[in-house]
């Protein structure tokens, strides 16, 4: 595997017969990955230790290297996993390790002593002494953008963050910060994370897409799959009581839901794929989209997820999924 730090163009595809799959550039960032990024919120939650290896192992032999989490994720048991992880394998050098502050309990909000604080615990839990990308988790409003970019800026100068992004921020306050890091001199924004799929389109395209392209922001989108609505697995109330997601998935079964489903049923159908994949194929033909942030509670899982960058959608195939998920 080549580094991910270096700039590396290419990567092994999941299958011997693909295409090599190009890495992507994270905004205007030196930063390179494989166009998926491997969350882990489900680590120490719903994925025990030897669930999580699995996972983690199946996702580098398929030619991973952009692993997200936060600090927040099953109260910091996640990046604790993670980091045990990269150690034992010793890996660290061949991944970019993404993670979000500002929600955990222990250190709430984005406060100069949150932020800096936050940082510390992550460096430890992950066993690090840099975080590739920081998110910020939220966008508290109480605390003056300023001091926010200001404590993010001296954590790049020393070394313990590489590069940071937004997360749940509005068009106007992403403009906010890139003018307010103008005026102090200290790094900007050059990542994005956002809930964006097939399903749920008018957040991001209404305007964050817009200010993304005006500020040079790479996007990740975040609940790719839509809870695994868009894998195609709950087409009935039968499937969601078999799941055990009805409350996640339900509201997604109306008529525009179904529609959308039955297209990527067609598309994947003419280019014997699956579901998953062409939901994922479809995000990254997407302007500005570097690697959507996908979650998997079983390693399997990922031979789907991970053939995404190597499926190409013709033209047709984008007009169909597009109508199909038009908001109407």
């Amino acid at each position: 595997m080549t580094d991910s730090r270096g700039g590396a163009d290419l990567m092994a595809s999941p299958t011997a017969t693909a295409a090599p799959v190009a890495w992507r550039s994270l905004g205007p960032s030196p930063i390179r990955v494989f166009p998926l990024a491997l969350s882990g919120t489900t680590f120490g939650w719903t994925a025990d230790e030897s669930t999580t290896t699995a996972i983690l192992d199946r996702f580098i032999e398929l030619g991973g290297s952009f692993i997200d989490t936060a600090d927040s994720y099953a109260g910091g048991r996640s990046e604790i996993m993670i980091g045990n992880w990269m150690r034992r394998r010793g890996l660290r050098d061949r991944l970019t390790i993404a993670t979000k502050i500002g929600k955990s309990p222990d250190n709430p909000g984005l406060s100069a002593r949150a932020v800096e604080a936050a940082v510390t615990a992550s460096l430890d839990r992950l066993g690090v002494t840099m975080i590739d990308v920081l998110y910020l988790h939220i966008d508290d409003d109480a605390v003056p953008l300023e001091e926010t970019l200001a404590a993010v800026d001296e954590l790049i100068r020393d070394g313990r963050v590489r590069a940071f992004g937004g997360s749940h921020h509005t068009p106007d306050r992403l403009l906010e910060a890139r003018i307010a890091a103008g005026q102090l001199s200290v790094a900007p924004m050059i990542a994005l994370q956002n809930h964006y799929n097939l399903i749920q389109r008018t957040e991001y395209e209404s305007g964050l897409a817009r200010v993304a392209a005006q500020l040079d922001l790479g996007v990740m989108p975040r609940f790719a799959l839509e809870g695994g609505f868009l894998t195609g697995k709950y087409r009935s109330r039968a499937d969601l009581e078999r799941h055990g997601r009805g409350l996640e998935a339900a509201k997604h079964l109306t008529r525009r839901g179904i529609r959308i489903l039955h297209a990527l049923d067609r598309v994947a159908a003419d280019l014997d794929a699956t579901v998953a994949t062409v939901s994922l194929a479809w995000l990254l033909s997407r302007p500005r989209v570097v690697a959507p942030v996908v979650s998997v509670s079983e390693a399997h899982q990922l031979d789907e997820v991970m053939a995404a960058p190597s499926l190409a959608l013709g033209r047709h195939h984008l007009t169909e999924l597009d109508r199909a998920s038009a908001q109407r």
